[in-house]
């Protein structure tokens, strides 16, 4: 690919503004959170593709305090080019994404996940990144292989730094995992925005009812 075509398609890439100082006002003991969602072609990484993800800034955590951010400006929004033929339709058919479209005008997996490697890192300063999701098992998956296998800074969430909405619920509500699913979320601890299956909506809805569980005492 040339360089002009590399730099066309970081323009495609979508990015909240930061203030020169945001990236460093938390410590090295806060965590900063980021709230994902993934739309995809099938249900695994590899044999199937990401065809478009959103992560957006969720909120901080210092032990004590848990600080909701202002509004959920502070995203990274991106559409891929498919990395295989593979796919199912009833996933197209749910997120609405035109593959087509994606196999000439993505943008290559490899400025992708570096692109959003650099924005999570430049969000979080000194603090360390943690992805969050609900559940966290599916997105974490894509992301993580994505991130290792096209970044070239790699994951910037390690191994293991992620937190699952659906777990904290169980816990909170003393209720079991199978009782804990989205659809079963309390009234109050919902998001008034809807679920669209677009990455951006999502995942400004999933952090909402992220911060709505943090705070929460329990039953």
């Amino acid at each position: 690919m040339s360089h002009l075509a590399d730099e066309r398609q970081r323009e495609e890439c979508s990015f909240g503004e930061v203030s020169p100082n945001q990236s460093h006002e938390m410590s090295s003991r806060v965590d900063a959170y980021f709230s994902a969602d993934v739309e995809t072609d099938g249900p695994i990484p590899g044999p199937y593709s990401i065809l478009s993800f959103a992560l957006v800034y969720a909120g901080s955590f210092d032990g004590r305090h848990f600080q909701r951010p202002r509004d959920y400006s502070k995203r990274f929004y991106v559409e891929l080019r498919p990395i295989s033929e593979n796919f199912e339709r009833e996933a197209l058919q749910v997120n609405g994404l035109d593959r087509t479209r994606l196999l000439l005008n993505g943008v290559s997996p490899e400025i992708a996940m570096t692109d959003a490697a650099e924005w999570v890192n430049s969000i979080a300063g000194s603090a360390r990144p943690v992805l969050v999701a609900y559940p966290l098992s599916f997105d974490w998956a894509w992301l993580y292989w994505y991130f290792i296998s096209f970044s070239r800074q790699g994951s910037p969430f390690g191994h293991s730094q992620c937190f699952d909405i659906k777990t904290a619920l169980a816990v909170k509500a003393h209720i079991p995992i199978s009782q804990s699913s989205r659809s079963k979320v309390p009234e109050m601890l919902r998001s008034r925005r809807a679920h669209t299956h677009h990455a951006v909506d999502d995942a400004i809805e999933q952090a909402e009812i992220f911060a709505n569980v943090f705070e929460w005492s329990g039953s």
